[in-house]
This record gives structure tokens, C-alpha cells and sequence, in this order.
């Protein structure tokens, strides 16, 4: 061995070991798995304790290579105070563990996923071709000792179905495995953690091998399964490629809903309900012990959009326009302020809001957390998983109004390690965490090696020096069985509902004294109501109890329980509608969806009453109780209230009903003149949404006949809504636009309506605008417009008939177009014979007036197209080019006048 690598290797060696031996236990804790030998540094020492003011300096020492070591895995995170991440399992073990899962022995469950994300995995990795072949893989990740770290690994299933899978639960000996176009139900049935059946549950479902597609399922505490897709999911069919039903007994049409959509069905995979829709792509729904649901969405890049949701039932999420589906990208009325908001049309009605935006990111696995070990301020809240950022995030929710707001904490973040992604989190039986890492670059085009793009890890956060040791529950036990049912693991609680569900009466006094016991933990309580409720003979006097109850998360329970019942649950509703709770009354609104019974009237008038104002999660529980049945209800209303304009929440039930009555009041809120138009812009949006009616279009018509203050933009914006086909097919519609023009000629609302509506009576005009003002902006945009919308006739009518002077200014209208209809007639000019040469000379030096004939002239010159004073003309008008490379290259074409040699400049 060279002197200068022994010496190198021993330094660094007594280095870290000197190290090791110096600093103390806190939060970061190195204790690697034995190494590999494809990866073994003489520079890493067996076992290192670091404490977090050290572990930048300690990884800030390593080289790159090191630092993509599992042994160092830790040192480049930042972990919350009072928690520390140790290293589960690296590779080998595991690579680009996509989801995970936590069964109730503290196992873990990854979708060990290679394919997935090829183009950064790449096609190069340890296992042979063959094994690659034979798919993905499931793998059971064990500690056997209980020292954080797993020893055993098994491999429950790897097949060449499995591929890209992107969601994983256990449900007690059966795993649900999602992966578009199916999700697979694997069974266990003899215990030896190998898959001996498998069946399709779910199928037809668009996104194969693609992160839009079809996500993990969740266990609920209502006994149901929570599941989405994002926006390439399109449709889902059962297992024998039938549709579903709703609950209401009709067929469920996903035309009728927009790009991702979140899902609940039974534990028999039937009776499919849609919660939502219109979602980009959230990777995982999270269900808390109240029955709430909660999911993140991913923006699209570059626009630092994340956001977190609530999902509220049945509610549009707005990633595209409700109306015509477009992109947010779109104009539209009453646009957003910031991107953000935009990109999910938060003001738009009938979109439900965001509850937090996150910036920019790659949102994955998502859980709630409900166990007690981790620091308080993280107990009960949403915990979050997104790779872009680097980071597990909690996000710290309170009630707002009928709604929520949240803020987020830092849980753990790769503060130095960028190649630190995480793609799930859940909690394990003990209450500490459990975290998948893909850990890449995320940049496909990164160079890295073959190993590199073979790693993956998974982490456990907890509090420091806390055994890894799963409690140990006797199911057959209706009193441990409840015990099991308080369990922060979800696979746990799967297997004790189910436990006491089957016990029946049985389990009826141990719930029951959880549930009535008044310092237990809220949502230790709303768990025992949900079994309570699955139980028949004693659910009754439970869920009365519960309605009464002071917490009003109980009450909120108790009411979605009662829906989940065969019974009508109108009377149950109608004891909550004057809750002193706008949340409990939001869930009263949401229980009269598609409710059309005169009970449900009388429960929607109560609402609306108490409605205040400033609450959009309360204005659009209303707007979604009143689907499908607005003319009646608003109607009502109306006859309740008297003036629907009185005050500014009255305002707000206008603006958000769907009813043809709201029409005349829609349009009296656009010309008030005692507020600015801007804040009239959400009353001109609102039109969208009102089925198109004879009574509609006459409303509008009717709001350019005013005369108001600002007369000209609001009649541009009563004739935007009304539509362009409107316009130009109703005779009415024709005489509003003249008026219009009329009054704006000449100026940037004449181009703008020109523009949106192209009449072909307003070519002179437009032509007269354009000789007249060549020079200026106006008359520039008015030649574009003429040859957008005139016939080519028509232009080169006006040309070959006009005088030099009129000539002249019409080409220079048009010389800084660009567009291929404008070359041609410059180019046509400046060749014809037709036009003196004054005039051909000119529309030569035009030719470059854009970049786009900047462009065209160096075509004209490298092909020797241009001639003479033609061709020195054309130079002229690109000697001045913007861009220094056209510049450039019209020097090499210069020559003294008819034999001068190339490259010599005429023109300075």
C-alpha cells in the first residue's frame, strides 16, 4: 500500500474514533448495520455516537461517496427536539421503497417498487436481469431484538404483476397492494408471511407505472377503507371489470367528475362512495379518529403550490374549472391574487378551500398522528411526508369557523443530506414513526452510479433511547380488544374493530365506559362510538348520549355515524341545526346532500340563517347541501329573508347559489357603484355557473344599458360572460358590441374587444385605426388585428388601391407582427412590381421588424434570394437587430454596393 493512503486512512480513522470517544449521546445516533462489501470505507468506525451540534461537522467532513453511506444516513438530518431518527433499514435490504406500512408486531411493510421512477432508478442495479424480470417486490422488515434496527427480511411476494406499485396496507393477514391499472388483495392463509392468493379487487384504472394513478388504502375508524387516485386514475371498475352504484341507487359516471378523486368503500370493497374531486395528485388520504379526511395535492411544477386539504364531502377542489374543465393557466373574471391560489381557483364558488399552502414540493405519504408518545405538538395532528423540500412536516390544525387553519413544524428535514426524500410515514405500534426514503437526487439527469441508483431507507423516529417493542393485545379479550382499538398503529385498530365488532354485546361495557369516561381522550372516545354504532341493539343510546355530548367533535361523530346507518338520519340532523358549533352545523349541511325531502328544506333555511359571513367553509357546506336542488331552496330563501342583498353574508348565499333566481341579484351586484369594480369581479364569475337561461343572457345584455361610472369595463365583462357565441349569433348580442365599439374607438378596450370577438363589420375601422397610427401602439395592435381577421383580399385590395402615403403607413402597421401572414405580404411587396420602389424598399427594411422576420431575412440571405438594392434594404432593417447573433450574422452579408467583398459594413 502507498505511504500516502496508509496514512490517510489511519488519520481519518483515529480521527472519527477519537471522536466517538469525546462527544456525548443526544439527539443523532449512529449504529450501522453491518456494512456490505460493495460499499465498505476504511474511514467509517464501527459504532459512533454524535450529538446534533457535531453531526454537521462530522458529515461536512465525509467526502461525497461517503456520505451516500447508510452509516451516515442520520447525520445529515435535523430531527424535532426531544425525538431521534434512527436507521431502520438501507440498502441492500430495500431500494426505492415507494409505500410502506406498519403491521400490529411493529413489521414493516415496504413496496420495495425498482420500477417505478425509471428514470432515475435507471436499468443498472445489483439484481440480475432475471430477478428485475420477475417484478417488484413486497418485503416484511423485522427487528427481532427490539434495538430500532431490522434484522430479518422476508419477501412476501415479487411477481412481474407488481409493478410500480404505489400504496401498501395490512389489514391483519391480507395486504392491499396499489398499482394501476389494479389493487391487488394478496392473503396469507397459512401464517408463513408468504402470499399464497391474490385477487383483483379494483381495476381499469388509467396511470400505469405513473404517480397520478391509484394510491395506498387507509383503514378507517368507521370500519370502511379510504382511498384515492390522482388526475390519470380517469375510472375504477370492481374486480370483475363492473362499475359501481352509489348509495342513491345510481350508476357512478366519472364523466361527471374532474381529475383525481378520493374513494371510501366497505371492507368488502362494495357500496364505493366518491368524497371528492377535482384533486391533482395526492399521494395518501389520512382518516383522524373523528371520521375527518385529509389529503395533500401536488402542484404543478415550478408554481410552489403544495397544499393540504381537508376533504369535505362531496366538495369540488378546484385544480381545474368546474365548468369547462380548464387549466387555471386560463384567464378567467376575478382571477386570484397569488399563483397559489390560482392554481386551485379558490375564488371561485363551489370550490372548497385549501387549508394550507406548503410552497414548493413533492407531497407523499401522509398519516394521522394519535399516539402519545412524540412531543405534544405533534399528538393528533397531520403528519407529512414530501421529498421535495426534504422533510417530514407536522401540521398543527385548529378550528376556523366552520373549517380549519393550520401551520406546519419541521419533524425531521435533510438539512445537509438533499438526497434525503421521504415517501411515506406511519406510526407503529409503540407510537414512534416510521419514515420511508427514497433517497435519490431527485434529478434524473444526476450523475450517479450504479449503486446510487439502487438505495433506499426507512428510518424510526422517537425519542431517544426508547426499545422498539410492539405491546401485545389477547383479541379474544373484549377488554383488551378496546385496549387495541386506542392503538396509534392502524393496522392494530383494524384488527381490534374488527375484534369487538364480532364480540357484539360482549363489547358493549368496556366501549361504553370509554366512551362515557369524561377525561378520556376525545378521540379515544370517537373510536368506541364507531364500533358502538356496528353494533345493533345498544347504538342507540350510545349516539343519543353523544349528540348531547359538550365536545363537539362527538357531536360531529355521533352525526356521521347515524349517516352511515339504513335509517333516515333527517331528525338526527334537524336536533343539530342551531348547534352553537358552525362546524357541527357545516356537517348538518353536508348530510342534506341530494336530500330533496321537505325536512331537509327546513334544515338548509335554519343554516343559511346562521350563517355570518367571512366563513367559506360554512358557504360551501351550504352550496353542497343544496346540490341539485337550488331553485327550491333558494326560493325559500328568499321568501325568508326579503331582501337578499341587505347585508354582506346574505351577499355570500347569492354568490354561491346555483339557482336561476339568483340571476336578477347577480346582476344588480355588478352595477353597484358604491363599491369598486374589483370587488364586483367575484358577482361577474358567479354568472359562469348559473345554467345558461333566456333570463341569464337578457340580465347581462341588461348590464351594458346602464349608465354607470365605470360603464365601459363592466359592459366588456357583461359581454365576456355572456360568450363569444352569444355575440356573434344574437342579434342583441351584435347591437351591445357596436354600442361598445362605438363608444371605445380608438382606444385599448376597442382592440380588446376586436380581438375577443373579430367582427368583420370593424375591418375598416380597424384599417383606418392601422394608416392612421401606424407609429403607435394602438395602430400597431389595429393592423395585427386586421390581418388576423380580414380576408387576405381585403388587405391586399386596400394596398394595390391606396396612395404611397397610405401604403407606407399600412406596411408599417404591420411590420413588428411577425406572423406568417405579415412576412408574406411585406416579402410579396418588396418583390412586386407592382409597387413603386420607395415602397417595395421599405416594406424590405420592415421584413426585420420582429424577431420573427429578423429570422426570415437571414433565411432570405442564406438561400441568395435578395438582390441588389433589395437585399441592402433588407440588411438595413436588421443592422439593429435586439440580438447580437443576428447582428452577427447580417455582417457576413454586407458588401460596398454591387461588388464589394463579403463581411465589409455599409451601414454603422
Amino acid at each position: 500500500m502507498p505511504f500516502k493512503s496508509f496514512f490517510c486512512k489511519n488519520s481519518k480513522l483515529a480521527f472519527f474514533a477519537t471522536l466517538g470517544i469525546i462527544l456525548s449521546s443526544s439527539t443523532f445516533r449512529l449504529t450501522p448495520p453491518s456494512l456490505s462489501s460493495s460499499h465498505q470505507s476504511d474511514t467509517i468506525p464501527a459504532q459512533d455516537t454524535l450529538t446534533e451540534k457535531d453531526a454537521p461537522f462530522v458529515y461536512d467532513s465525509l467526502t461525497e461517496k461517503e456520505k451516500r453511506y447508510p452509516e451516515f444516513a442520520v447525520a445529515g438530518l435535523d430531527v424535532a427536539e426531544g425525538l431521534e431518527a434512527t436507521l431502520f433499514a438501507s440498502e441492500p435490504m430495500i431500494s426505492n421503497p415507494t409505500s410502506i406500512d406498519v403491521d400490529h408486531r411493529g413489521r414493516v411493510w415496504v413496496c420495495d417498487a425498482y420500477n417505478f421512477r425509471p428514470n432515475i432508478n435507471g436499468d443498472a442495479q445489483p439484481r440480475s436481469k432475471e430477478d428485475r424480470i420477475a417484478g417488484d417486490r413486497i418485503l416484511i422488515l423485522e427487528d427481532t431484538d427490539g434495538d430500532g434496527k431490522a434484522d430479518l427480511t422476508k419477501v412476501f411476494y415479487e411477481g412481474p404483476e407488481i409493478d410500480a406499485p404505489l400504496g401498501i396496507a395490512v389489514i391483519g393477514n391480507r395486504v392491499i397492494v396499489s398499482q394501476s391499472p389494479y389493487v391487488w388483495l394478496f392473503t396469507d392463509d397459512d401464517g408463513d408471511d408468504k402470499a399464497d392468493r391474490k385477487e383483483i379487487i379494483f381495476q381499469g384504472i388509467s396511470g400505469y407505472r405513473h404517480e397520478h394513478g391509484v394510491h395506498s388504502f387507509v383503514f378507517g375508524p368507521d370500519g370502511k377503507f379510504y382511498f384515492n387516485f390522482g388526475s390519470e386514475g380517469r375510472q375504477l371498475l370492481d374486480g370483475r371489470g363492473r362499475g359501481f352504484y352509489d348509495k342513491y341507487d345510481q350508476p357512478i359516471n366519472f364523466r361527471n367528475y374532474r381529475k383525481g378523486m378520493v374513494f371510501r368503500c366497505d371492507q368488502d370493497f362494495k357500496n364505493l362512495e366518491v368524497l371528492g374531486d377535482n384533486f391533482r395528485n395526492g399521494l395518501e388520504v389520512a382518516v383522524d379518529s373523528y371520521g375527518s379526511v385529509w389529503t395533500s395535492d401536488h402542484d404543478e411544477n415550478g408554481t410552489e403550490s403544495v397544499r393540504i386539504n381537508y376533504v369535505m364531502e362531496n366538495g369540488n377542489f378546484g385544480y381545474t374549472d368546474e365548468m369547462n374543465g380548464t387549466t387555471w393557466r386560463i384567464n378567467r373574471t376575478n382571477l386570484e391574487d397569488d399563483v397559489a391560489r390560482r392554481h386551485w381557483h379558490q375564488n371561485d364558488p363551489g370550490v372548497v378551500p385549501d387549508l394550507l399552502h406548503t410552497g414548493s414540493g413533492s407531497p407523499a405519504g401522509m398519516t394521522i398522528y394519535e399516539g402519545q408518545l412524540l412531543p405534544r405538538q405533534f399528538q393528533d395532528q397531520i403528519i407529512h411526508a414530501d421529498a421535495g423540500p426534504n422533510v417530514v412536516r407536522g401540521y398543527p390544525t385548529v378550528p376556523d369557523g366552520a373549517g380549519y387553519k393550520a401551520t406546519m413544524i419541521d419533524l425531521v428535514k435533510g438539512a445537509r443530506d438533499k438526497w434525503f426524500r421521504p415517501s411515506d410515514v406511519c406510526a407503529a405500534p409503540d407510537g414512534s414513526l416510521i419514515v420511508s426514503d427514497w433517497y435519490d437526487p431527485g434529478d434524473p439527469n444526476a450523475d450517479i452510479g450504479p449503486l446510487d441508483r439502487n438505495r433506499g431507507r426507512i428510518y424510526r423516529i422517537a425519542p431517544p433511547k426508547t426499545p422498539y417493542v410492539s405491546p401485545k393485545y389477547d383479541l379474544a379479550s373484549p377488554e383488551q380488544a378496546t385496549e387495541a382499538l386506542q392503538s396509534p398503529n392502524v393496522a392494530t385498530r383494524y384488527l381490534a374493530w374488527n375484534a369487538l365488532v364480532k364480540h357484539s354485546f360482549k363489547a358493549e361495557p368496556p366501549l361504553s365506559e370509554l366512551l362515557h369516561r369524561y377525561n378520556a381522550n376525545p378521540r379515544m372516545r370517537a373510536r368506541a362510538l364507531w364500533v358502538l354504532n356496528k353494533i345493533e341493539g345498544v347504538s342507540s343510546r350510545h349516539l343519543e348520549n353523544s349528540f348531547r355530548n359538550i365536545n363537539p367533535n362527538l357531536r360531529i361523530t355521533a352525526l356521521r355515524a347515524v349517516r352511515q346507518r339504513n335509517s333516515d338520519p333527517t331528525e338526527y340532523i334537524k336536533r343539530l341545526t342551531t348547534d352553537r358549533d358552525p362546524a357541527v352545523r357545516r356537517e348538518c349541511a353536508l348530510a342534506i346532500y341530494r336530500n330533496h325531502t321537505y325536512e331537509a328544506l327546513d334544515v338548509w333555511l335554519q343554516l343559511a340563517d346562521q350563517y355570518e359571513g367571512n366563513d367559506r367553509w360554512y358557504l360551501e357546506a351550504l352550496g353542497i347541501g343544496g346540490y341539485k336542488q337550488w331553485d327550491r331552496l333558494f326560493k325559500a330563501w328568499l321568501n325568508k329573508v326579503g331582501d337578499p342583498l341587505k347585508n354582506p353574508a346574505y351577499r355570500d348565499i347569492v354568490w354561491r347559489s346555483r339557482s336561476k333566481y339568483t340571476i336578477l341579484y347577480l346582476a344588480r351586484m355588478t352595477a353597484e357603484t358604491d363599491s369598486s369594480l374589483k370587488s364586483r369581479l367575484r358577482y361577474f364569475r358567479a354568472f359562469d355557473f348559473v345554467p345558461t337561461s333566456y333570463d341569464k343572457s337578457m340580465a347581462l345584455l341588461g348590464i351594458t344599458q346602464k349608465k354607470l361610472p365605470d360603464h365601459i369595463p363592466v359592459s366588456k365583462l357583461a359581454l365576456y360572460h355572456l360568450g363569444k357565441n352569444f355575440i356573434q349569433e344574437s342579434y342583441w348580442g351584435k347591437i351591445a358590441l357596436v354600442k361598445l365599439l362605438n363608444e371605445t374607438y380608438g382606444t385599448e378596450d376597442y382592440m380588446e374587444l376586436t380581438a375577443r370577438y373579430e367582427p368583420a363589420f370593424e375591418n375598416e375601422r380597424l384599417y383606418q385605426l392601422a394608416i392612421d397610427r401606424p407609429d403607435t401602439d394602438i395602430g400597431r395592435e389595429a393592423g395585427r388585428q386586421l390581418l388576423r381577421q380580414a380576408p387576405n383580399a381585403y388587405v391586399w385590395y386596400k394596398l394595390e388601391h391606396s396612395n404611397d402615403e397610405k401604403q407606407l403607413a399600412l406596411l408599417a402597421s404591420i411590420k413588428a407582427v411577425g406572423s406568417q401572414n405579415s412576412l408574406t405580404v411585406l416579402a410579396s411587396v418588396a418583390a412586386g412590381s407592382g409597387f413603386t420602389l420607395p415602397i417595395r424598399l421599405r416594406a424590405a427594411r420592415y421584413l426585420g421588424g420582429s424577431w420573427e422576420g429578423e429570422e426570415f431575412v437571414l433565411k432570405l440571405l442564406k438561400e441568395n434570394r435578395l438582390h441588389g438594392e433589395i437585399r441592402a434594404a433588407a440588411l438595413d432593417g436588421i443592422s439593429q437587430a435586439y440580438r447580437k447573433e443576428i447582428r452577427d450574422e447580417a455582417d457576413k452579408y454586407l458588401d460596398f454596393g454591387g461588388g464589394g467583398s463579403t463581411g465589409s459594413k455599409v451601414f454603422e
